[in-house]
């Protein structure tokens, strides 16, 4: 079979699109022929790797994917060959761990991503565990539900489940562009946020996070943005900040913040260790929130209200499997609104 793969880690020079077996489903697995997959920027962090992270050599990319059942190992009862799914991409091998016993499957010791720690869905085929199946209806295209599956119930683990956000409450996202972003709006407008700000560097990528919900845009090539947050909210600053940037925006975002506030993340694209002014988090009252993907639970919710077009994932351009390449080129350059999808089998 046809995977987008690389053998050793390191930049995009590494990637090759090699001829690789086709995998065998073991107990409990499903094989399924990948109809489309969606990139994200985990990708590009997989492939430079870091210390902790150990990999079955040729590593096979994509956390996001879809397609349909052709073949079923022992034991799976719910899936047959032909069933159109989706996929949740966290991955929880001990279904007894005290944490997935109370349904937090994210938390396990023994806690994966596809694509990440796992084979993922580049490729024509790959193996998933039955329980990270859902059956996708036919209305939704393959496409659409790759391109939703991580950054949907990343998003909404942390609004929701983690951040707890309510109706009325204003919500400040640092970034306009990306995945989980334009997620994490869409589902901020959907829960009745009283405002919803975003901080954005393009006045594309701006007009895109208005159509989805947001109230007001802030040029952060502009403005200083965490000022003008202050000064827009009559220098009370907004109940939620929804920061995945990182190194480069955290200090601003907890200035953004009322009292009281809480600011969540789930990643770092600029870097992981920065400096924090402790002096706002005390005098403030303020909680940072940190969370990775989401449970079952909050997947199938999410999922849910993709398929009754309640929310909807950004697609910026689908490319076929013998184009990889490039698409990692553009996410890597940033050069992205949405996402990126590979339709493996063109349809």
């Amino acid at each position: 079979m046809k995977a987008l793969a690389f053998e050793q880690h390191g930049m995009l020079d590494q990637v090759r699109l090699l001829e690789l077996p086709r995998p065998v489903p073991a107990l409990g697995e499903v094989l399924l022929e990948v109809h489309s997959a969606a990139l994200n920027r985990l990708d590009l962090w997989v492939l430079e790797g870091w210390p902790s992270l150990r990999l079955k050599l040729p590593h096979i990319m994509g956390s996001d994917g879809a397609g349909i059942v052709a073949a079923v190992g022992e034991g799976v009862k719910h899936f047959q060959v032909g069933h159109r799914a989706a996929v949740n991409p966290t991955i929880c091998n001990d279904p007894y761990d005290a944490f997935a016993r109370r349904g937090l499957d994210n938390m396990c010791d023994d806690f994966a991503i596809i694509g990440e720690h796992i084979d993922g869905f580049f490729a024509e085929y790959v193996t998933v565990p039955e329980r990270n199946l859902l059956s996708l209806p036919e209305h939704i295209s393959f496409d659409v539900a790759a391109a939703a599956s991580l950054v949907f119930v990343t998003a909404w683990h942390s609004l929701v489940t983690r951040g707890k956000v309510q109706a009325g409450e204003s919500v400040l996202v640092v970034g306009a562009g990306g995945g989980v972003n334009t997620a994490a709006i869409q589902i901020a407008r959907l829960i009745g946020a009283g405002s919803i700000m975003v901080v954005g560097s393009s006045e594309s990528k701006l007009a895109l996070a208005r159509a989805l919900g947001a109230d007001i845009t802030i040029n952060r090539n502009e403005a200083d943005w965490s000022r003008e947050v202050y000064r827009l909210t009559g220098k009370q600053g907004v109940d939620v900040v929804v920061d995945n940037v990182g190194a480069a925006t955290f200090p601003q975002s907890l200035r953004a913040l009322r009292r009281g506030g809480r600011l969540l993340t789930v990643g770092n694209s600029s870097g992981p260790k920065l400096e924090i002014d402790n002096r706002f988090i005390f005098s403030k009252h303020l909680s940072i929130i940190g969370s990775t993907m989401g449970t079952s639970i909050d997947y199938e919710t999410v999922m849910g209200l993709i398929f009754n077009g309640r929310l909807q994932p950004v697609i910026d351009t689908v490319y076929p499997l013998d184009e990889g390449f490039t698409a990692l080129r553009r996410l890597q350059a940033g050069d992205v609104v949405g996402k990126l999808v590979l339709n493996i089998r063109q349809e």
